[in-house]
């Protein structure tokens, strides 16, 4: 049985009728939130009419947009790892908590007109209306001010129903504080993690007037659609509530179940049984109790509570950023060196192909080898790896490759022995451009001339050419799956609901120039006591200087992968690390290699998120 695969997704009821004009359709699966879907027919013949027949077909959607079907065989479409099948731990989702007269009352009890006494604080943001009552929520600084208090407290309406609640035991504490949201059509809130220091664990947030599906996304990437039918309560408490983040995509049609009465739970890839589900005007009501002491959770690295107070700042001196590198590059690999070598199992394929080309018996050095991925490639060179993790080294060892610890600014390896040099996700851990630039004079100095060097380091742009890298585009559904350079493991954001759009961005840079790195300044941009921004994985860069988070899985042995919750599907609390990074742009690397001296760039590409360089020493 074949399968066929269409590129844009249209509604269901639109695409069936289409795809059973070829014979009768066997199973159709449309993965949620994915621009594609498959379809099987019972017999060959049908498969292949189907895809002479509806290939390049014009529909139009619900929203009146045009959609092109593209279709291609597939030998199978693996349902089973689209989704997880278990809701995040210390999840719950009570469907049916109050009855319509009561959803009626609560939503008539909502002025949403500004109030003169100004009782409680009505605010409107992007997309949405917000009222809080209790206390207010500080959206500047993601925090109530415990000494203030708003007038009147919670609405009357809401005190009979939380008794009710505190009773039939769906919550464990009255809270104090409520906030109250309405959302539009095709409006949501972005991926938060409610401030752990504001609140106590158990929060609890009531879907009035319209189902959705909110989004749940662990550190390690895998994201989790959880349908949140009308009148339902969520309750987030333990890992949920402090460790994944959770957000509402903006669309104005979700995927969810096809079946008649769905529930609440995850949207699973069941085979035939997705649909779309048009979104209406939900109001929710989110309950929460503030907290009066420091939070103390059993995620420490993540807390603000508990983290260290500011992130380190941009090294001024020469000093500094050998301390930044030390902190934040060199200590965090021998930390993670263990999971991160279980990620580090797939070479690249321009590496390889770079490898594969060079002269039998070429000696050639792996600078900054990590676990010896590219060490054993090409069977007829002789590859050499260097690292200053002594732990990623040792697994070199262990797995019969050559290599040694040292630092990439002073290899010990005579000057010219060298056939070529491969330095794979490495310059972009110096934390200045002179650095960086020493980095690569070490390279050339290792080649003997006609020499080539293969240099990779992640680039700022990971939209190029009107394509998303796969760093943008990737979504891990489980331990394995992680690429080489441009796939790097999310942290969780540290905010409260939503903090308000300002537009803000940090100034665009111009591009950098060869004169850049000869006028022997302290950097490539002026930077005054700037504190280092923490990226959010898996999002475009607004800043080149940045941490990185990696979220460690339980403790791997060397080369054994990580389990992704632990024994028994529980997941024990899991440090989260910080890499310092320099982004490149876009003619930055070929910058800094013209500044070299005896040395050409024989040629320049962009791969995959990174930006990629091939040097002769001449």
């Amino acid at each position: 049985m074949k399968a066929l695969r269409q590129y844009r997704m249209p509604p269901r009821n639109q695409l069936l009728p289409v795809l059973e004009t070829c014979g009768p359709v066997d199973a159709l699966l449309m993965p949620p939130n994915k621009p594609y879907s498959f379809v099987s027919y019972k017999t060959a013949e049908e498969s292949k009419k189907a895809y002479v027949t509806l290939n390049g077909k014009e529909i139009v959607d619900d929203l009146g947009q045009k959609i092109i079907l593209y279709f291609n065989f597939v030998e199978k479409a693996q349902w089973k790892e689209l989704g997880l099948q278990a809701l995040p731990p210390g999840l719950m989702v009570v469907e049916e908590i109050i009855s319509s007269e009561d959803e009626k009352m609560l939503l008539e009890s909502i002025n949403w007109t500004e109030d003169t006494g100004n009782q409680n604080v009505q605010k409107s943001l992007k997309h949405r209306r917000v009222k809080h009552f209790g206390y207010e929520f500080h959206y500047e600084n993601n925090n109530v001010d415990r000494g203030k208090p708003l007038p009147g407290g919670l609405p009357d309406i809401c005190d009979s129903i939380l008794e009710k609640w505190l009773k039939e035991g769906h919550i464990k504490h009255k809270p104090d504080q409520l906030t109250v949201n309405q959302y539009e059509p095709g409006h949501g809130i972005p991926a938060h993690i409610d401030t752990h220091s504001a609140f106590e664990d158990e929060i609890v947030s009531l879907s009035l007037g319209s189902e959705v599906v909110m989004d749940f996304k662990h550190p390690d990437g895998i994201t989790v659609p959880v349908m949140l039918p009308r009148r339902s309560l969520l309750v987030m408490t333990g890992e949920s509530r402090y460790l994944w983040t959770h957000g509402i995509t903006p669309r104005k049609f979700d995927t969810v179940q096809a079946s008649k009465g769905h529930k609440s739970g995850i949207i699973t890839s069941d085979v035939g049984d997705l649909t779309l589900s048009k979104r209406g005007i939900r109001t929710s009501f989110t309950f929460r109790k503030v907290r009066q002491t420091p939070c103390n959770c059993s995620y420490p690295l993540v807390c603000d509570s508990q983290m260290k107070a500011t992130p380190p700042s941009f090294p001024e001196s020469e000093r500094e950023a050998s301390q930044l590198e030390q902190e934040y590059v060199h200590r965090v690999y021998e930390e993670i060196a263990g999971h991160f070598s279980s990620t580090r199992h797939t070479p690249w394929p321009h590496v390889v192909e770079f490898l594969k080309a060079l002269p039998r018996g070429s000696l050639v050095a792996d600078v900054g080898c990590g676990n010896g991925k590219y060490l054993g490639i090409n069977k007829e060179l002789y590859m050499i790896g260097c690292d200053w993790s002594q732990s990623l080294v040792d697994i070199c060892r262990e797995r019969h490759f050559q290599a040694f610890v040292c630092d990439a600014l002073a290899v010990p390896i005579r000057g010219g022995a060298c056939d070529a040099c491969v330095s794979i996700a490495v310059i972009h851990h110096f934390a200045t451009a002179e650095r960086r630039v020493a980095a690569l004079q070490e390279l050339v100095r290792l080649l003997r001339p006609g020499g080539k060097a293969l240099v990779y380091v992640w680039a700022m742009e990971q939209e190029y050419n009107k394509k998303k890298s796969k760093y943008l585009r990737e979504n891990r559904m489980s331990q394995g799956k992680e690429e080489e350079v441009s796939s790097d493991m999310p942290g969780p954001e540290l905010l409260v609901e939503q903090v308000p759009d300002t537009g803000h961005k940090e100034p665009a840079c111009r591009m950098p120039s060869v004169s850049d790195f000869q006028e022997g300044g302290r950097n490539s941009r002026e930077v005054t006591n700037s504190k280092l921004p923490v990226h959010t994985n898996r999002t475009s860069f607004h800043s080149q200087d940045v941490l990185v988070p990696w979220h460690l899985k339980g403790n791997p042995g060397k080369d054994k992968p990580a389990e992704p919750f632990g024994p028994g599907g529980s997941h024990d609390p899991s440090p989260v690390f910080h890499r310092f990074y320099h982004v490149f742009r876009e003619g930055e690397l070929e910058a800094a290699c013209q500044t070299l001296s005896n040395v050409r760039v024989l040629r320049s590409y962009y791969d995959q998120g990174n930006w990629c360089v091939i040097l002769e020493k001449v």
